[in-house]
This record gives C-alpha cells, structure tokens and sequence, in this order.
C-alpha cells in the first residue's frame, strides 16, 4: 500500500506557503541577490557591483558582461575547475578559440609574469578577455572539457554512471542553451585553477592539486560577452572519486584597456590583438 501524500504536498495552499517560507534560506551555493560582497578590491564600490555568485561542485552559471567589466574566479576550497565558453554577445558566432589564443601568442600556458600568455582571443583575432591578476598559476589549455562518455568510463559504479557524475560539456551544452545557441555551438574550452605541463616527450604531467584554498584570478571583459563557466573535475584528474569543490565568481564595471595599459602594450601580437578590438568599436 503506497505511503499517504504529505499535507503539504496534498494541499497547493499549504504548499505554496512552504515555498514561500523558503524564500530566505542562504545555501552554500547561489547568487546573491542583490549582489553584495564586503572583500572587493580598492576603488570598487557596491554599486559597481554586477554579479557575486557560488558555483557549486559540478555546476554552472551563465553570465554577460561588458566591455571593461572585471571577473574575478576564486577556488574556495582548492578543488574548483572553471572551464569557459566564451561569446561575443553581439555576434556570438565569434567566439573563444583556444588553437590561435595559444599560437598568436607563441605560447600555451597562460597566467601574468615573463613567460605566460595573458589574453584569451577570439576566431577573428581579437581580444576577448584578458588575464589581469593570477595567483594560482595552474591552468589548461590543452585537455578540453570532461563528458559523459569519459565521466562513466572513470566514474560508473553499478546503477551510477553516465550523467550521475556530473561533467563539463553537458553543463556547457545547458549554458549555451539558455543563451539561444546550441551543441554546435560549443567550442574547445580553457580550464583555470587546474592545469598541466607537456614534457619534452610530449607526455602530459596534469597539476590537479588539492590547492590551498583561496587561489583567485581576476580577468578584464575586452568585448561585450556572454560566458558559459563550469566547475567540474578536470578530464584528467587522476583521483578515482569524482572530486570537486564551490568557485566563487564575483563581476564588476570598470575602465576599457587604456592606450597606456601594460596588458595592451605588453607584445606586438597583443597590441595587434586590441587594435582589432578598437576597429570592432569604430563605428
């Protein structure tokens, strides 16, 4: 004989109440509504505020911001993998693309300091977003994003395989969709806060931690985009047990890249990169 309905599920009235009185719970993972953050950086104010949202192990958040506006990434408790699609909002059909960011560049590894590549560049050549503050220094550019297929293959126990184990292009395929775009859509993504090296031999050495918690990045919007971010392990995390942990994203309006600034000035490709930028704007 099957269980009796609770009342509050029985009753739309009593139900609708419960919902109602839910309407204040704070949940480890969420968007703040209004945002609201009391670490901000020097200079920024609440009201320049746009965003303040957990990302919880295994999910996603979708997001535009404008030209100029600042994100920054924080890996709370040292296990967050945020992985990027990236769109141009007004003409998504430019997007991020991973092979030229790495080759007008001379490099595959990105982060600040001598050696790294900062900018995250689009299939027409400009300038999406730009690294402006990293103090993790692990991330990829190589390796792709997680699936299904891949997430059941390490994963799957018993009745729990396939989607059970959450994975980054299934998450990318749910973002893009509530941006109007589709599985094709979707392109070869960069993973911060994990990363990898290649060795001399062409092997993949993966830097997958745990890290200490509290790693960030800070990256400047160069255009108006529209951002997909998943945070789920990383496709070539060794650990048997699917493992991951909450990113912190936290957005805000600032200044475009100025003439001067040393990001825009800090490589002949990376100046021809805005300049392509600049001429999109000429209008």
């Amino acid at each position: 004989m099957a269980d009796a309905p609770t009342p509050v599920l029985s009753a739309p009235i009593l139900a609708k109440e419960h919902a109602r009185s839910l309407g204040s719970t704070v949940v480890e993972s969420m968007p703040t509504l209004p945002p609201r953050a009391n670490d901000l950086p020097d200079g920024v104010s609440q009201d320049d505020l746009i965003w303040e949202e957990t990302i919880a192990a295994g999910g996603y958040a979708i997001r535009r911001i404008n030209r100029g506006g600042r994100l920054r990434l924080i890996d709370l408790q040292g296990d967050a993998c945020a992985s990027f699609q990236i769109f141009n909002a007004e003409m998504p059909t430019e997007r991020f693309n991973i092979a030229d960011t790495q080759k007008v560049q001379w490099n595959g590894y990105f982060g600040v300091g001598e050696g790294k590549a900062r900018l995250f560049l689009s299939d027409m050549g400009r300038v999406l977003m730009s690294i402006l503050e990293d103090t993790a220094g692990t991330h990829d550019g190589f390796c792709g994003a997680s699936n299904e297929e891949l997430s059941s293959a390490k994963y799957g126990v018993g009745e729990k395989k396939g989607r059970y184990f959450l994975n980054t292009r299934d998450r990318f395929l749910l973002g893009v969709g509530k941006h109007g775009l589709s599985r094709k859509d979707v392109h070869p993504c960069v993973n911060l806060f994990k990363g990898v090296v290649i060795e001399e031999d062409g092997s993949i050495t993966p830097q997958i931690g745990p890290f200490e918690p509290g790693r960030q990045v800070i990256l400047r919007a160069e255009m108006d985009l529209m951002l997909v971010i998943a945070n789920c392990p990383h496709v070539m995390d060794p650990r048997p047990e699917w493992t991951s942990t909450p990113l912190r994203a936290t957005a805000w309006r600032g200044a475009t890249a100025a003439e001067d600034d040393p990001v825009r000035n800090s490589t002949p490709e990376a100046y021809r990169a805005f300049l392509n930028v600049d001429d999109y704007h000429r209008r």
